[in-house]
């Protein structure tokens, strides 16, 4: 027992020095992460609370502008609250994150920890209320989806993941598209820009089909998935290697 607990330590060992030893393509694979539950929670906000992204900024800002107009009877409280909730989570990450050294700190740790809680936090007001869900009840969880992508948005910036801002990817299609073999036809990192468009449409795809299952379990998922990016996130962070050396 002693023997396969001290193998079962090494094989551990190993494997988070192996994470810690690649920090690029650490932080790539966990901000796609992240852009594939961005997909998940869009889905759930645009089918499930009303035409409103909460990812999505852009989408709301031009849902709003239409919605100005009257056309089609398109929301207009809906995407403000997003809207300001975006704004809001954005500025607290920014104000924790400020004066962090670059890549992985506990700072962003805590911070995405944050944005699982308030992505649980939103399920409660669809929990204590019943389908319909109650105008109240969709505009909370709203607000609080919009915080919380707000937050996630502001530590992909602070760890800046080159064509990955895991909350939108028209600048990562620009890019393919502008740097392709067609386009300037320079080399480009056409892999990652290709999954993150790839990732945010199949997470849509996801979390349109969960909302077959409820409204709840899609932004589970997007609350596992942050969390364990936060979990293996802290658990790569190279200063866990300074400590052992020490």
């Amino acid at each position: 027992m002693a023997e396969h607990r001290r193998e079962r330590g090494v094989q551990e060992g190993l494997v988070l020095r192996r994470l810690r030893s690649n920090q690029g393509g650490l932080h790539l694979s966990l901000m796609l992460a992240l852009t594939f539950s961005t997909g998940v929670v869009d889905a759930v906000g645009y089918l499930g609370l009303d035409r409103v992204f909460t990812g999505n900024m852009t989408g709301n800002v031009v849902i709003l502008g239409m919605a100005l107009t009257g056309a089609d009877d398109l929301p207009i409280v809906g995407p403000v609250l997003a809207l300001v909730g975006f704004v809001l989570g954005a500025m607290v990450a920014g104000r924790v994150l400020r004066g962090a050294e670059k890549g992985w700190r506990r700072r962003a740790t805590w911070l995405l920890g944050v944005v699982a809680a308030i992505i649980v936090a939103s399920m409660i007001p669809l929990l204590v209320t019943s389908h319909p869900y109650p105008e109240a009840a969709l505009f909370t969880v709203t607000t609080m989806l919009g915080a919380a992508m707000g937050m996630q948005a502001g530590v992909a910036r602070h760890l800046a993941v080159a064509d990955v801002t895991t909350v939108v990817v028209t600048s990562t299609l620009v890019g393919l598209a502008f740097d392709s073999w067609l386009g300037r036809r320079v080399g480009q990192q056409w892999m990652r820009r290709l999954f993150a468009i790839v990732l945010i449409a199949l997470g849509a795809l996801c979390g349109a089909l969960l909302l077959q299952v409820g409204l709840i379990s899609g932004i589970a998922l997007a609350a596992a998935i942050t969390v364990a990016v936060a979990v293996l996130g802290h658990l790569g962070a190279p200063w866990h290697e300074k400590k052992a050396t020490l």
